[in-house]
């Protein structure tokens, strides 16, 4: 049997759903659209694709461009940021895992 297709609301409270254009996206950071792509280019975020090819974005995605925005707004270069994202983004999920683990061993 199949898993049942999610509806369109749990695809809106889904991190990894990809609901913003990149219009969109980059209204809601206060940002532009280019910065959008240079994420892209530096493999921070890769956005998925329309059937159109547009870039769609997830929550997940955003709150990692927002913290690099943050980043580069204090001065550290783009190659910097995307390092410091992805550890943070490791340790949080490693932070995760050990709470579920402790958790579970109660």
């Amino acid at each position: 049997m199949e898993p049942a297709e999610q509806s369109m609301a749990d695809k809106f409270d889904d991190d990894d759903y990809p609901a913003y254009t990149m219009g969109r996206a980059a209204e809601m950071l206060g940002t532009t659209p280019g910065f959008l792509r240079s994420l892209d280019e530096a493999k921070l975020i890769t956005p998925q694709r329309s059937p159109g090819g547009h870039r769609r974005y997830s929550r997940y995605q955003l709150r990692l461009a927002a913290r690099a925005r943050e980043l580069l707004d204090d001065g550290t270069p783009l190659d910097a940021a995307c390092r410091i994202i992805i550890l943070e983004d490791q340790l949080a999920e490693a932070q995760r895992l050990n709470d579920a683990e402790a958790h579970q061993d109660r």
